[in-house]
């Protein structure tokens, strides 16, 4: 199969459409039960090109998700003479990251939050005797990157979830024996780390500046819409407007919860020459807050 094959896939869907190696996803507004109609009608579509370029579709692996609305609806996938309904979930695991209906990230900060204890139950039965710099080498390597997989898209808000990250952050840095008497405070202070929460604001600004200087090759007003070109406001020219929000998902998903942070940086740190220059004013900039 030549990939013009899959070049047209778009053209046989009315609805938007997401494709990342062989994972196919379809999404659709619905406001009343008749607008699963254009949904199922999408559905067709992709087993009619299944059938054409004879690439079949797994349809017992088809779920089905309703994010907002709780209409009685449900849908067909149809291979040859068999046509399946498919099962409606209220989490799947998409690219990595658990995905859930009600779009909260308990599941993944469990998920992750689990992995990473059992990197640090590894380290704990292999190696008796950590000195600092062995263990930042470890710690940054396998045991922190389990914890910030993919963390702009699931940035957790609650704070029992916020909890359940930073306490394995917390037990890892008990494994340096040298360090066990300090607290988790002057443990990080020693060891020159954050609080994983400082960590995800700071990667959260670093991810705007990126988005809004074109670094990431995606346009930055699918997230944001810039203040200045609306009206003038005091301080620098690359402050965001934030919507309301009526629902917490919407309030803490990263297009929000990264507005009052960057529109309260000042105009040197946001208007930085490259991703490097921005991360030494961002952190010069909240050294100079701790110390005041």
């Amino acid at each position: 199969m030549d990939h013009s094959s899959f070049n047209e896939l778009p053209n046989w869907i009315k609805n938007e459409l997401r494709l990342f190696a062989d994972d196919t996803k379809i999404s659709c507004l619905i406001k009343m039960p008749a607008d699963s109609v254009t949904l199922q009608q999408d559905m067709d579509s992709l087993c009619s090109w299944s059938n054409k370029w004879q690439l079949k579709f797994n349809t017992d692996k088809c779920k089905v998700m309703h994010i907002g609305h709780s209409f009685p609806t449900s849908y067909c996938m149809t291979e040859g003479a068999r046509r399946t309904v498919s099962e409606t979930v209220r989490e799947e695991v998409d690219l990595g990251v658990i995905v859930r209906s009600d779009l909260r990230s308990t599941s993944q900060c469990n998920k992750a939050a689990a992995a990473a204890r059992k990197i640090i139950g590894m380290v704990r039965r292999n190696f008796r005797k950590l000195d600092i710099e062995d263990f930042l080498l470890i710690y940054k390597t396998y045991i922190r990157l389990r914890l910030e997989f993919c963390i702009q898209s699931w940035s957790p808000y609650l704070s029992k979830d916020i909890d359940t990250l930073e306490r394995v952050q917390r037990t890892a840095t008990r494994l340096v024996p040298q360090l066990r008497k300090f607290s988790y405070e002057e443990r990080l202070h020693k060891l020159g780390l954050t609080t994983l929460k400082d960590r995800r604001q700071r990667g959260d600004m670093i991810e705007v500046f990126k988005l809004l200087e074109g670094i990431e090759n995606v346009d930055y007003k699918q997230f944001f819409t810039l203040a200045a070109t609306c009206y003038a406001l005091r301080g620098h020219d690359r402050k965001l407007i934030k919507s309301r929000s009526r629902l917490d998902v919407r309030k803490y998903f990263f297009s929000q919860r990264v507005v009052d942070s960057w529109n309260g940086l000042p105009a040197n740190v946001v208007k930085a020459s490259s991703v490097n220059m921005f991360k030494n004013a961002y952190d010069k900039h909240i050294a100079g807050e701790m110390d005041t």
